[in-house]
């Protein structure tokens, strides 16, 4: 049949289909003349040419004139319909309730919250430029809840949101889960690399990074490595910059530029925010072709507040010598060095001890600091109102997550009073339980897939009591997505690895009954 022919070319265009959709349309309706067909839906001529060779006797030509056989219009339709234009009221009302409930914005990420009419624009523009239904977008970032937005107009794409902020993601994955929609959520800190999971897996990747030249730089960078095929993905980002102030525009201009990104189309004031006056309360919508991959490079400070500042000092020289005498490094002695921040690999392979500079964690260093580490004692340097340090509940928590790894203890105001050191002991093995054996050896191994992880992880605590088929069924039969157990446990949010805990602690019942 012709229109398989039809159908398979639209499934080539993958994500920029819709301007297909758009000429199958026109040619549905009436006699329309080449000349037509390439203007109205601003598609090139060789291209229209393309189709109208795939629709084959399904079309009808009068000169130049072509249309659609009458008799297969109906199919044509149903197949290849164009969604018009629909109120989205509905969509808005519920964007300003998620923005009302959404955890405040943190100014030490650069948080500047867009307006729910800016959400909803984006998601309409999205849905209306590109063919989004099957496809996949990934958020860089999302406090100004775009996936909500687009998942709301078109809950036919596929959207992964990765952020530093666990409330977010814990936010975000609420609302999806009570609306059913196909949005997940992982844990990413952009300047020490995607998780694994992510890369070249995307048709769309949006993003509204730190307005710094660095920040611009390394989330575009981390975009164009999530892209599935260079040649049809689309980098799409925020940004704006005074107009007193045109040489920063240039310079983040270049930034993207040694990327390789071509500038496909520039929306002036696309999107606006409550906050951000000194650019106007608004930025621009970069649409961003690249034309290749390149290497993405960048320190820590890409934000234009806190300790994660392009202007931060760092820590004193002092604290970085009281963190080393509690866990130094042989190999950088002398003098010891801390480690500084990253996880992407295991940190510390190999060592006994190590110190690691985490003076400018926003929050979610310390735990993934610590699922990461192997060796026996770990010290961390942290700011004294970190969340997982100033209270005794963040303490709490911090020890229930890490317990069978480690002990930790917590020297606060230590060497100074903007400072904590934590502590970090290995806990022995004999001295825990069946249940925390089993959660320890998941833990110890954070960067491998959690299936495989916890399989191990019962055969080992069992002593061989389990088969591998036997331990397989266990993992699989948990009451875990099957989605997460395709993942890293060090790129899960927070929230899901606290509920995921107890149930590794729980499978390991059946090691005394494997025959349950």
């Amino acid at each position: 049949m012709t229109i398989d022919q039809v159908r398979q070319l639209v499934s080539e265009r993958g994500v920029h289909a819709r301007k297909l959709r758009e000429v199958l349309s026109l040619l549905s309706e009436d006699w329309h003349p080449l000349a037509e067909l390439v203007r109205l839906p601003a598609v090139p001529r060789r291209t229209v040419q393309d189709l109208l060779k795939a629709l084959g006797d399904d079309a009808e030509s009068s000169g130049d004139r072509y249309r659609i056989a009458p008799g297969l219009v109906a199919a044509y339709r149903t197949e290849f319909a164009v969604a018009g234009v629909r109120d989205h009221t509905d969509v808005l009302r519920q964007i300003l309730v998620d923005i009302a409930d959404v955890p405040q914005p943190l100014s030490s990420l650069d948080h500047v919250q867009a307006t729910a009419e800016t959400a909803l624009n984006r998601a309409v523009w999205l849905d209306s430029t590109y063919d989004l239904a099957g496809k996949r977008l990934l958020c860089l970032g999302d406090h100004d809840l775009t996936s909500l937005a687009v998942a709301a107009v078109n809950p036919h794409v596929s959207i992964t949101v990765v952020d530093l902020d666990e409330r977010l993601l814990e936010f975000i994955d609420s609302r999806a889960a009570s609306r059913e929609l196909d949005i997940r959520t992982l844990h990413c800190d952009m300047r020490f690399g995607l998780p694994a999971s992510v890369l070249e897996t995307f048709d769309l990747v949006f993003s509204d990074p730190p307005y710094t030249p660095e920040g611009m730089g390394l989330f575009a960078g981390r975009a164009v490595e999530a892209l599935s095929d260079i040649a049809a993905g689309r980098v799409l980002l925020a940004y704006g910059f005074s107009d007193r102030t045109p040489a920063l525009g240039l310079k983040v201009q270049q930034e993207l530029q040694k990327l390789g990104l071509v500038f496909e189309a520039i929306l002036p004031a696309f999107h606006r925010f409550d906050g951000a006056q000194a650019i106007g309360s608004a930025a621009d919508l970069y649409v961003c072709r690249p034309t290749g991959r390149r290497a993405v490079s960048g320190g820590t400070r890409i934000y234009t507040h806190g300790a994660q500042s392009v202007e931060s000092a760092g820590p004193s020289k002092e604290a970085l010598a009281a963190l080393s005498e509690l866990a130094p490094r042989p190999e950088s002695s002398p003098p010891p060095k801390p480690r500084q921040p990253g996880w992407a690999e295991p940190v510390g392979k190999g060592a006994a001890s190590l110190a690691v500079d985490l003076s400018a964690d926003p929050g979610p260093w310390l735990l993934r600091t610590l699922l990461a580490s192997s060796p026996a004692r770990l010290a961390c340097l942290v700011p004294n109102n970190h969340p997982s340090v100033s209270s005794e509940a963040g303490q709490k928590e911090l020890q229930s997550l890490v317990g069978t790894r480690f002990s930790l203890k917590f020297l606060r105001n230590n060497p100074d009073s903007k400072t904590t050191i934590v502590v970090a002991d290995q806990v022995l093995t004999g001295t825990l339980s069946l249940g925390d054996r089993t959660v320890r050896e998941v833990l110890m191994k954070a960067h491998g897939k959690l299936r495989n992880v916890w399989r191990e992880a019962l055969i080992t605590a069992s002593q061989g009591v389990l088969t591998k088929r036997q331990a397989a069924e266990i993992v699989d039969n948990a009451s875990v997505t099957a989605d997460d157990l395709e993942l890293r446990l060090i790129d899960l949010p927070k929230h899901r690895i606290v509920a995921l805990l107890p149930e590794i602690s729980a499978s390991a019942r059946y090691v005394e009954r494997p025959e349950s």
